[in-house]
């Protein structure tokens, strides 16, 4: 089998199976929502370039993760203005089809590597998941 499409066959095997598990298999319109997954990391030592360099290497590792459909990965941008937070050091954004992709995510091997691998490097991580429609307008 190709290496293209067994990942495909084994990707959409894990999507099957976790449709067939999940709580979200009965509400078909939970399917069709984007899903955008954004992480902030704070580094023990914010001041450490080879920490930065690191934390920087293992989240474009963690970009291969095959479900994700696009990523951004930032440092606070040089505005401000008293709503903005800039305390953090590096940011994480991925976007998902849908909330089974990102679940089939959550368990992946190579997410479950970079937390292994990485997690070391930062005292705290923050989380905002949000959901929405495919097509604004």
């Amino acid at each position: 089998m190709e290496d293209k499409s067994r990942r495909k066959f084994l990707q959409n095997a894990g999507l099957a199976t976790i449709a067939s598990i999940s709580p979200l298999a009965a509400e078909p319109e939970k399917v069709k929502e984007l899903f955008i997954h954004h992480v902030y990391f704070y580094l023990k030592d914010p001041h450490n370039a080879q920490d930065e360099a690191k934390l920087l290497e293992g989240l474009n590792k963690l970009a291969k993760v095959p479900t994700i459909q696009y990523v951004h990965i930032g440092k606070p941008a040089e505005t401000n203005r008293s709503v903005i937070v800039r305390d953090y050091s590096y940011s994480w954004m991925c976007f998902f089809k849908n909330i089974i992709e990102e679940e089939i995510y959550q368990t992946h091997p190579i997410h479950l590597e970079f937390i292994k691998e990485y997690s070391h490097l930062w005292e705290k991580v923050v989380v905002y998941d949000s959901v929405g429609p495919k097509k604004v307008g």
